[in-house]
């Protein structure tokens, strides 16, 4: 009996055995069932629009050639198709005038060992026009942890997608991962200052080296339903930095919409504007709806928001943040520093923060307050402010200033710092405006006591 039941339990194994072999088979004879060199020549010869990418020969070791060969055909839709394993290829350049739309469950992978230069990207698309890339479901992923150890040489450029000098870009739902540099990075290029009329939607910046996302130069981005987190390996480290190299650089009707930004390891939202002057095109940068946050104490994480370096020569201008949530912030919900009255207005509507200064950052010295107003440089603003509050609220539960000026040691005074904002702290409402606070109205006020919950009779 026991003879008989192992026998039948290794031929019931037989079956299992053979489907796992013919199965490695089957992705082969899949990739060469794909390769249609009659389609592909009709492409090559303009008689035809779309292309399948598998047309040119899926390569499980290396699908490079496949890959840049469908890209380049000038085709105006390329298909990357499901092949049951992933595209793993070296660095790919995009073109102009195409549409390339990834199925569900694709995997586009760098291939380990090589990106061995330090701006390596996995998608470039430099001078490009009218190119959309769109992949609900599908993923595009580097490998971080190689490129931040030796053989590799120390860098921060390696992006997942990057755009210089590109004009009418459309990006969505693709999910960008572990790049060695940023998940998404706009700058200008050759021939154009900046990039423009650029959208991204519906995507996730996961496990970036640098940044999720970095924005150097840019007219007319929009960002909408975005997910930024847990950028981490070299500073800035944050959800998004906007942060231009140049006075010529532009940015010009920024918007961040419906956006989450959650345990990154620098800021949550940075801008930093110290390279722009008087010269620069005026700002207009506004972030609404969206919500910084951290979920993990144990990443450390910086301010939910932060604006810094508006010299005293800086741009001119509008950044806003409007609707926008701060909650269990590392640092503070929100950081404004070496911002000049005289420069770009900062204007916080209706936004809230929550619970700030959740880790213990030994190593900062900063006032632990919800909103910081400081000076660090006054080789940067001896004329600190700018800063207005439409009916913002805080939620705090220690007792502490909930906004203050910090000029440290300076004697300067903070000007033109207005509005209203709401309270909730049990040990009650505080605020602390400096040294001679000039044309400074703002008001902290206590929210109206919370109704005890009624007793069921």
């Amino acid at each position: 009996m026991h003879r008989l039941l192992g026998i039948f339990i290794i031929l019931s194994a037989l079956p299992v055995s053979i489907a796992a072999a013919q199965g490695g088979a089957g992705k082969a004879a899949l990739a060469a069932d794909l390769r249609n060199d009659a389609a592909l020549k009709q492409v090559l010869a303009g008689q035809r629009d779309d292309a399948n990418a598998a047309w040119w020969g899926f390569d499980a070791v290396d699908s490079t050639a496949a890959l840049q060969a469908a890209i380049d055909s000038h085709a105006k839709r390329v298909l990357v198709p499901y092949m049951g394993a992933p595209w793993i290829v070296r660095p790919i350049t995009l073109r102009s005038d195409q549409e390339i739309d990834f199925e569900p469950g694709v995997l586009i992978l760098a291939k380990r060992g090589e990106f061995r230069g330090g701006g390596d990207s996995l998608f470039s698309a430099v001078g490009v026009s009218n190119l959309t890339m769109r992949g609900y479901g599908a993923t595009l992923r580097m490998w971080k942890k190689d490129y931040q150890n030796p053989p590799y040489k120390k860098a921060e450029w390696r992006m997942g997608i990057g755009l210089r000098g590109c004009r009418n870009v459309l990006i969505e739902g693709l999910r960008v991962e572990s790049s060695g540099g940023d998940g998404f990075y706009v700058d200008e290029g050759p021939g154009l200052g900046w990039s423009e009329n650029v959208t991204i939607r519906d995507c996730v910046a996961f496990d970036n080296h640098r940044q999720g996302i970095s924005v150097i130069s840019a007219v007319n981005l929009r960002v909408e339903n975005c997910t930024f987190a847990a950028t981490s390996g070299t500073a800035p480290e944050s959800g998004v930095d906007i942060e231009p190299d140049t006075p010529n650089q532009r940015l010009v009707n920024l918007l961040f919409k419906n956006c989450i930004f959650e345990d990154n390891h620098g800021h949550e939202i940075a801008l930093y504007l110290k390279q722009m002057d008087h010269t620069t095109a005026p700002v207009s940068i506004r972030f609404e709806h969206c919500l910084s946050r951290q979920t993990d104490p144990s990443v450390g994480g910086w301010s939910g928001m932060t604006v810094g370096a508006i010299r005293d020569d800086g741009p001119k201008g509008l950044i806003e943040f409007v609707d926008c949530v701060s909650e269990n912030t590392g640092e503070e919900g929100i950081k404004v520093y070496d911002k000049s009255a005289d420069g770009a207005l900062v204007r916080f509507v209706r936004c809230k923060w929550s619970n700030p200064w959740t880790s213990p950052h030994p190593e900062h010295a900063y006032p632990r307050v919800p909103v910081l107003i400081q000076l660090r440089k006054p080789s940067n603003t001896t004329r600190l402010g700018g800063v207005e509050f439409q009916d913002c609220y805080v939620y705090d539960h220690v007792y502490r200033p909930a906004l203050q000026v910090e000029e440290d040691g300076t004697e300067y005074g903070v000007r033109e710092v207005n509005g209203l904002i709401t309270v909730q702290n049990p040990t009650g409402v505080r605020m602390r405006l400096g040294h001679a606070p000039i044309n400074a109205d703002v008001q902290v006020v206590a929210a109206p006591p919370v109704p005890a919950a009624s007793k069921t009779p």
